[in-house]
């Protein structure tokens, strides 16, 4: 098996107050994707939030570090998604949509270690998979570890929802699973806090899957920060063209979501596809990471 250091990059605010702002943005997310085409102000977001104006000024600016109106833009003009799709990054992106702060690109250094085929095809057999439900930017999470590091990280609407763990469970069915948050909460704060992106300290990262999605998963990791890529662009890469439906099914198979970056994947010309903890989400990550202020401020 073999090791390999990788950066890729996430925006994480200094501070946040986890779901309970998420779910607020999420609100927000999914009224400006209904209702983009009208350009929502700043009194109907924070009357249908139960937010003062000033208030939700000052949730947004804590949670993403952008003002509601700049946020509208980061998430519903194609044109910032023609841009990462053509390789501007997202600082590139965020000045010429004139947003109020350019994208912040964070280094997170990850090592990464693929499980052999064998271990994969026995289904986890033989594997100890430790599990706990924490809080997260992005609403409840799910972290599962082994004794090599991150395996599996899933997002949901509601803490400890049986349907989300059974989802990631049936990946490794035959894996014994125990609920040890003791053991996933140092995950947590590794990938959440800028303060914890450390080269000197990687996070390892597990990637269980067939030989097919891990190649996928790879060229996720192999992103250049701030940049996004489509189905194509992956299959081509992996030397089959033809391949970009079956790329889309691993890239939506990605077990690790957030670290392995598959919310950078977007369909041809750039359309938002879906994603597998909810479109909505995939908004609020893309979003987020263009409003934190620019590397070496």
């Amino acid at each position: 098996m073999t090791l390999a250091a990788l950066n890729i990059v996430y925006g994480s605010p200094a501070s946040h107050n986890g779901s309970a702002d998420f779910a607020i943005i999420e609100k927000v997310i999914g009224h400006i994707s209904e209702r983009h085409r009208d350009q929502p102000g700043l009194n109907e977001l924070a009357a249908m939030t139960g937010q003062s104006p000033d208030g939700l000024i000052r949730l947004f600016r804590r949670w993403a570090g952008l003002t509601p109106k700049a946020f509208l833009q980061a998430v519903t003009l194609d044109h910032a998604r023609r841009l990462l799709v053509d390789g501007a990054d997202l600082l590139d992106a965020s000045l010429e949509l004139g947003l109020s702060s350019p994208g912040r690109l964070h280094d997170l250094f990850v090592t990464h270690e693929a499980m052999s085929p064998g271990e994969w095809k026995a289904k986890g057999a033989g594997l100890q998979i430790f599990h706990g439900w924490h809080d997260s930017p992005f609403g409840p999470a799910l972290f599962m570890v082994t004794e090599r590091g991150l395996c599996g990280l899933a997002f949901a609407d509601e803490p400890d929802d049986p349907v989300t763990f059974d989802d990631m469970a049936r990946r490794w069915p035959d894996a014994t699973y125990s609920h040890a948050p003791g053991r996933t909460a140092p995950y947590v704060a590794r990938i959440f806090d800028p303060a914890e992106w450390r080269a000197d300290r990687p996070l390892r990262i597990v990637l269980i899957g067939s030989d097919f999605r891990i190649r996928v998963w790879e060229e996720l990791l192999r992103l250049k920060p701030g940049r996004g890529t489509t189905y194509g662009a992956i299959a081509q890469s992996l030397g089959d063209k033809k391949a970009a439906r079956a790329v889309g099914a691993a890239v939506g198979a990605n077990p690790i979501s957030f670290v392995v970056p598959c919310h950078r994947a977007l369909g041809a010309g750039g359309k938002l596809t879906g994603y597998h903890w909810g479109l909505t989400r995939k908004r609020a990550i893309l979003g987020w990471e263009a409003g934190l202020p620019s590397r070496g401020d």
